[in-house]
This record gives structure tokens, C-alpha cells and sequence, in this order.
């Protein structure tokens, strides 16, 4: 199977879902560092996670997940834009056993609850940057989604995530207007019933094709075209330049002083920057020739 996502809609129960599968982008993601088990699980649903959210968006532009623990995992953060590109890390500290639970990877004893933030980040000129922020809750991360659609989008909303060394796939259903509550709520419970007894080889082994037809074959089920998705990193050089001349020319040259050498390592896809004395000197030769008025080059 490829990286792939696939909208559909069960007319009959006023539901509509999608189906993800992650595959190379998967790959190669965890190429890029080495997770303990229980970090790579978490990582891999969050990204399958967002991979299916930001398709229910209807926009040009980004969706972002932080989650911001305490002890081990103090940062994941997993990203997906509109055209199906997706990346995503998490930094951890410590020994982590194979057997911590979900709630053990981010709330440290006595720390409280973690915390998740989803921005939806829109291309210029395609509207304004919106944030939510909520208490990570539930014993998964699917179900912390569940909570968080119900207390901030007061929408229903289910996910069914499976994670393996090869491949992450996930299941999402959502509810629709309907023409009354009773309709609409049979539709739905109708809908999770069946999904439910999805199990995560299912998930993560058969088509979309076949999963979706194994749980809805006698129900109004229409399937739309795919969406590859795959992975991509958007650091660049000119934005580590931009950050070196955030930081500015004297604490950039106290660097070089100390190190030789700026390094700059990308925690998403591991590609390391580095720029030397004459790298700095020029990147600030160009931001002062840049800042005078009427100047368009370098003299």
C-alpha cells in the first residue's frame, strides 16, 4: 500500500470519515531518530491523527499538534498541510520502559496534566492563525481527541490509530446535521458500533477498499478519489539564516569564538546546518545592506 488518504460518507447513517495509511513517510520518519517504543507509538497515532484532521479542514495552509508534557516526553509536535505533506518529532528524556502507558509519556507525578495545542496555520492572505488549547485527557490519544472535539468543536468525532514499525494507519468518523437528534444519534452509534470492532492488523494490513467494505458493506457508502500523502521536511538554509541573524552578529561571533562553527541540527528530518566565521559575516553584510533605504544590492 502507499501513503494514501481516503474521504468517505455513509449517506444512510449522516456520518462522513476517512481512511489514512502511512507507509514510506512513516519510514522515514523514524529514520531520522531513534524512539524508545512507546514514544514511536504515540508519534506514529499523532500523525496519523493530523494527517486525517487537517483533511477535514478546508483550507490552504497547515494544521499543527503540540503536545506539551512534563517528564519523559516534553515536546511532540507533528505537522500537516494542505497539499498531504507531513513531518513530525518528539524529544524525550530518560529511560522510558516498553510498558509506559500513554499518560506515564507525558504527565510527570505531582506535574499535572499535559497540555495540547492544535494551530490551524493558513497560507498568506487565506486568513487569520487560529489556536486551541486544551488538557491532554483520556487514557489515549484517541481518546483525547474524542474529548477535546466534544469540549472545542462540539462536534462528534471518533479515531481508531494503529502503529507498527512499518507502517501507521488510522480511522476517523464524524457526525452530520441531520433533520433530528434521534435520526442522527442512531446514525452515529450505528457508525462507531461497527467500527469498533475494527482490530489494529485491520488497520494497519488491509486496503481502504477492503476495510471500509468489511465494516459498511450494507450501508450507503460512497468513496472519494485518494490523496497521496508523503513526508517533508520545510527547514531550509535561508531560514537557519534567518535565525542566526534573530539571535544577532555579537552572540553569533561569541558562538564561532566558543565552537568554531555554528551547527544547527533540524529535529524533523536530521539535516544539520553549519556556518562558519565567513558565513556570519556575510549574512550580516547583507542584512545591513538590505536595511538601507532605496539599496536593491550589494556593493
Amino acid at each position: 500500500m502507499s501513503d494514501s488518504l481516503h474521504r468517505f460518507q455513509l449517506e444512510n447513517l449522516h456520518v462522513r470519515g476517512e481512511w489514512v495509511s502511512l507507509d514510506s513517510s512513516w519510514r522515514e520518519i523514524l529514520s531520522n531518530a531513534e524512539y524508545p517504543e512507546p514514544v514511536k507509538q504515540v508519534l506514529g497515532e499523532a500523525l496519523v491523527a493530523i494527517s486525517l484532521l487537517a483533511e477535514s479542514l478546508k483550507f490552504d495552509g497547515s494544521l499543527i499538534l503540540q503536545i506539551r508534557g512534563a517528564l519523559p516526553v516534553s515536546t511532540l509536535v507533528v505537522q500537516a498541510t494542505s497539499n498531504g505533506a507531513i513531518r513530525g518529532m518528539a524529544n524525550w528524556h530518560g529511560e522510558i520502559p516498553d510498558d509506559a502507558k500513554f499518560q506515564d509519556l507525558f504527565v510527570a507525578e505531582g506535574q499535572g496534566l499535559a497540555t495540547m495545542v492544535i494551530s490551524v496555520e493558513p497560507n498568506a492572505a487565506q486568513g487569520e492563525r487560529y489556536q486551541s488549547l486544551v488538557a491532554l485527557e483520556g487514557e489515549s490519544l484517541a481518546e483525547s481527541f474524542t474529548q477535546y472535539f466534544a469540549q472545542s468543536e462540539q462536534l462528534k468525532t471518533r479515531l481508531w490509530l494503529a502503529v507498527d514499525d512499518t507502517r501507521a494507519s488510522g480511522l476517523m468518523l464524524q457526525c452530520l446535521p441531520s433533520e433530528s437528534s434521534e435520526i442522527q444519534d442512531e446514525g452515529w452509534n450505528h457508525a462507531t458500533i461497527l467500527a469498533d470492532t475494527v482490530t489494529q492488523e485491520e488497520l494497519l494490513n488491509l486496503s481502504s477498499q477492503t476495510l471500509l467494505h468489511r465494516l459498511y458493506h450494507e450501508e450507503d457508502l460512497r468513496i472519494y478519489e485518494d490523496k497521496e500523502i508523503h513526508f517533508e521536511c520545510s527547514c531550509s538554509t535561508e531560514k537557519i539564516e534567518n535565525t542566526i541573524r534573530s539571535i544577532g552578529e555579537d552572540e553569533a561571533n561569541s558562538i564561532i569564538e566558543e565552537q568554531g562553527l555554528i551547527t544547527i541540527d533540524c529535529d524533523f528530518c536530521n539535516t544539520q546546518y553549519k556556518l562558519d566565521s565567513i558565513d556570519v559575516k556575510r549574512l550580516f553584510v547583507d542584512a545591513d545592506v538590505t536595511d538601507i533605504p532605496g539599496t536593491g544590492s550589494v556593493h
